[in-house]
């Protein structure tokens, strides 16, 4: 026999068996088994009476059996309708789900995502726990992680040059915030610094040490809050030289020509030689959190991201209510 064709020399058959129902024959055929009533039937599917009636003869003929005894007072289900109700629900249910997947498929958001991170805020917990959710809501999604330094990081996103930022709170008008932790600040001082024998200072006991600075397209607001400027007292502050990102600024500190905050974190992910951490017990906490445009809110990935981080921020919040950790759903 030569492949492709039937053993009577003719055309191997192409196309659907005719002897196979509809997908649609059979979402009819369990509509009409649930209402035993053609009227009724036909207008919960949205078609007419006849069209009903001529696509269940032809189903019954697909099939060769009778799935309905009609009268004129009654329509009920013969003994093989009762049971080919069954698998019909069943491919019925599975088309179903397969409409939905694919829908949910079409749905799927993919492009590339730009994400800025400062200082240490890329290796964080929170920002893992909210580009892991990301990844698994949205894989067709591409992350691009840049690290930014003090002196661009707002530039960045004014600019679009990033889409989001995991960064260290207050942001310049424009810009929201999704708040993802709260801790401490430290003070950065150099070794030399006699008050690095303490265990606990005080704002006014560093009155006079100058505070490292940075660069002039840094937002003021931003680098006031975490110099702490002006003190409690109302006194401002005395700077010291610049630097524009984080090791710079290190390095300064630790050849004593100034001194920084920074949030507790940085004890265990920036020891450097020649510089100490002190709790300062009366400057305010920080705050971590994913920032965005306001302009861009409604952008999809933003949008996703976003959504992703105020899921983590509030499996967070149930966590610290419920007096254990926050756990990831």
């Amino acid at each position: 026999m030569v492949t492709g064709e039937t053993a009577a020399g003719g055309a191997a058959p192409t196309g659907p068996d005719p002897r196979t129902p509809s997908a649609h024959q059979l979402r009819l055929f369990v509509a009409l088994a649930e209402e035993l009533h053609f009227s009724r039937a036909a207008a919960r599917l949205f078609i007419t009476q006849s069209a009903l009636s001529q696509q269940i003869r032809d189903l019954e003929r697909r099939l060769g059996v009778r799935l309905f005894d009609r009268s004129s007072r009654a329509v009920t289900l013969t003994p093989q309708g009762l049971v080919l109700l069954a698998d019909a629900r069943s491919v019925v249910a599975a088309m179903d789900r397969l409409s939905r997947s694919a829908s949910t498929q079409v749905r799927r958001l993919s492009g590339r995502l730009v994400v800025g991170t400062i200082g240490a805020e890329a290796a964080m917990p929170y920002t893992q726990a909210v580009l892991r959710l990301l990844h698994e809501r949205h894989p067709l999604v591409e992350v691009d992680v840049r690290s930014l330094h003090f002196a661009d990081h707002f530039d960045a996103l004014f600019r679009h040059d990033i889409d989001v930022a995991f960064l260290r709170p207050p942001v310049p008008p424009g810009v929201e915030v999704q708040h993802l932790a709260t801790e401490p600040r430290l003070a950065c001082l150099s070794v030399s610094d006699p008050l690095v024998e303490r265990d606990r200072i005080t704002l006014a006991e560093l009155a006079g040490h100058p505070v490292i600075d940075v660069p002039p397209q840094v937002p003021r607001l931003w680098w006031d809050f975490w110099a702490a400027d002006p003190r409690p007292d109302g006194t401002p502050v005395r700077y010291g030289p610049v630097a524009s990102d984080l090791e710079g600024l290190l390095h300064l500190v630790a050849q004593g020509k100034g001194m920084c905050f920074l949030p507790a974190a940085a004890r265990d992910l920036f020891p450097r030689p020649g510089i100490r951490y002190v709790e300062v017990t009366d400057l305010p906490p920080s705050t971590a959190g994913l920032a965005w445009l306001r302009e861009n809110r409604t952008e999809p990935l933003i949008e996703a991201v976003v959504a992703a981080a105020g899921h983590v921020a509030a499996v967070r919040d149930r966590g610290a209510v419920r007096g254990g950790s926050p756990a990831e759903d």
